[in-house]
């Protein structure tokens, strides 16, 4: 006992430690972590040599983040998800399945006789890290655009479909029908018993004791706890009934809750996780490097075809098809879970598993630079692509309609960038002005706002506003009146202080109406051009003000009848 908290104490001590070199360094504290296991470990230094101690501390911090996982799989998204999402999510996993599986047995792995090397390595290269692709959308604030929207709801998918490989994966050596349906029969008593207890016992018990967090915290973890248990009475796994306690509380009316006050635990106990599994990461020989080279390459060019494929022949065009395939271009911390899983079910050599730890390390780097400067690498390969013979959206409406750009000559209104301002700006005129439709044209490459508005009549022009050459070639200069209504944290390459020169070198004789985020931003898109600029959070205060009014002279139910009049007579591109 005494020589488990001495290695849990050097595991949080040089975790911390490089994860402020990490942090300082802009790099991925997972990757920290990694190094701060095999630093200490038997490998590395050998202060921490005990098999018990690691394999405790990785088991718990299993245990927990699979918790976690299961916690932020939300169902309802998946159905709500739309073709798109689904069809992209299934071709992702079963096209990358399908080839991982041909690629890694053409290379010499094995795939039968007790050994399942190549069939562990597809499915761990067909997952994507959700802790590095949200953490990397967050901080871009891509995670509510149409591209961030279907990277995370193929995370999603792939999550559900790790958790049927978790099921079957125990029965892999007698892998007959009667064996597969007595497993999936386990599973679902487990499902079943999980999401009773969830449905009609836990609710009452978290109403009781909503108010003293303490207990709430200790009831998640009893509720992780048990279930666990029950897992491993059915002759499944801790790690697996912890999934299920995870996902049975995710339509919880505490779960947020619940989440909320585990994430500290579960960050703890995550870290843990990564540095146990740093431990257990010899020196890499040749080898072993070379396979980890060979997997990443993998990785990377399977997800561009499994992933753009789907997304292109749906008609999501060039941008939003390539953006999802380089989010997702990279080794899940849940594939190295089923690494972990076959290497103690005798599955898959050692060897092969380090070799996919150590692609995971090498692709965790190179996928959180390649996010960061996504876009830049997307316009990168949108000419080529287009010369190869690939079609963008506005081309496949120019053949469509027979006309250069499918368009027309650019309105007297231009709009450029679409999100809800925009949305909302012609859900108005609809309804106060129709026929001043007829004036305005819209710029954007959000494949669902051009094909929405192109349905419904509108003059739109698919292209990124951030390309001088698209301004250009869309006729900016002959328009009158030029609204900038994206806001700076949501334009990709650009922001409006530059929009709003670029346009006024095009078009000297433009109304130009900008957006402000700053008040401090204000002086800045005058001095550049602006002839008026919006600040949202003062027509907002306006209406807050106004709410305040209403309540104070018990009028705020007829306030709140008004807005839903308004409401009701809306027809907006986006809800």
């Amino acid at each position: 006992m005494h020589e488990l908290i001495r290695d849990i104490t050097l595991c949080i001590l040089f975790a911390w430690g490089l994860g402020l070199l990490a942090h300082f360094s802009r790099q991925p504290l997972i990757l920290a972590y990694l190094i701060a296991g095999f630093f200490i470990g038997p490998f590395g230094m050998g202060w921490v040599k005990s098999q018990e101690s690691i394999s405790v501390i990785s088991e718990l911090g299993l245990i927990f983040m699979l918790f976690m996982i299961g916690l932020e799989i939300d169902l309802k998204k998946i159905v709500r998800a739309g073709k798109v999402i689904l069809f992209a999510g299934a071709g992702q996993l079963l096209g990358g399945c399908l080839v991982g599986i041909l690629f890694f047995a053409a290379i010499g792995l094995s795939i039968g006789g007790g050994k399942f090397d190549a069939l562990y390595l597809c499915i761990a290269c067909a997952l994507s890290s959700t802790v590095i692709i949200v953490k990397v959308l967050y901080e871009k604030r891509e995670l509510d655009t149409l591209p961030g929207r279907i990277t995370l709801g193929v995370l999603v998918l792939q999550d559900i479909f790790a958790i049927l490989f978790l099921a079957v994966q125990p029965s892999l050596d007698n892998l007959q029908i009667s064996v597969v349906l007595l497993s999936i029969a386990r599973v679902a008593v487990l499902v079943a018993t999980a999401l009773v207890l969830s449905r009609y016992v836990l609710p009452r018990l978290f109403h009781q004791i909503a108010r003293r967090p303490e207990l709430v915290l200790l009831g998640a973890l009893a509720w992780c706890f048990l279930i666990g248990e029950i897992a491993e009475r059915l002759q499944l796994s801790r790690e697996m009934g912890s999934l299920v306690a995870g996902v049975s509380l995710s339509t919880f009316p505490y779960a947020l809750d619940v989440t909320a006050k585990v994430t500290t635990l579960r960050d703890f106990f995550i870290t843990l996780f990564f540095v146990a599994l740093g431990m257990t990461i010899p020196i890499p020989g040749l080898s072993v490097i070379g396979l980890a080279l060979v997997i990443a390459a993998f990785t990377v060019a399977s997800r561009l075809v499994t992933t753009f494929a789907p997304l292109y022949l749906m008609k999501q065009g060039l941008r939003a098809s390539l953006l999802p395939a380089i989010n997702l271009a990279q080794i899940s911390e849940f594939s190295l879970v089923v690494i972990q899983t076959g290497v103690a079910a005798n599955h898959i050599a050692t060897e092969t598993a380090n070799a996919a730890s150590f692609a995971f390390v090498v692709l965790a780097v190179l996928s959180t630079f390649a996010m960061g400067r996504s876009d830049q690498i997307v316009r990168g390969l949108i000419g080529p692509l287009k010369r190869i013979g690939l079609r963008d959206l506005d081309q496949v409406r120019e053949g469509e309609s027979g006309q250069e750009g499918g368009h027309g000559e650019i309105r007297r209104i231009v709009i450029l960038g679409f999100f809800r301002a925009a949305s909302a700006l012609l859900s108005q005129v609809e309804r106060q002005n129709q026929s001043l439709l007829e004036q305005i044209s819209v710029i954007d490459f959000n494949p669902l706002v051009f094909r929405t508005l192109s349905d419904r009549g509108l003059h739109v022009i698919y292209g990124d506003i951030s390309n001088v050459d698209t301004l250009v070639h869309a006729g900016i200069s002959k328009a009158e009146i030029i609204i900038l209504s994206v806001p700076d944290f949501l334009l990709v390459g650009a922001n409006n202080e530059k929009l709003v020169r670029h346009v006024r070198n095009l078009n000297p004789s433009a109304k130009i109406v900008a957006t402000a985020d700053l008040l401090a931003d204000v002086d800045d898109l005058y001095a550049a051009g602006a002839n008026y600029v919006t600040v949202t959070r003062i027509s907002d205060a306006a209406e807050l003000y106004a709410v305040i009014e209403a309540a104070d002279a018990g009028l705020l139910d007829d306030k709140r009848a008004e807005m839903d009049v308004q409401l009701g007579d809306r027809r907006e591109v986006l809800p």
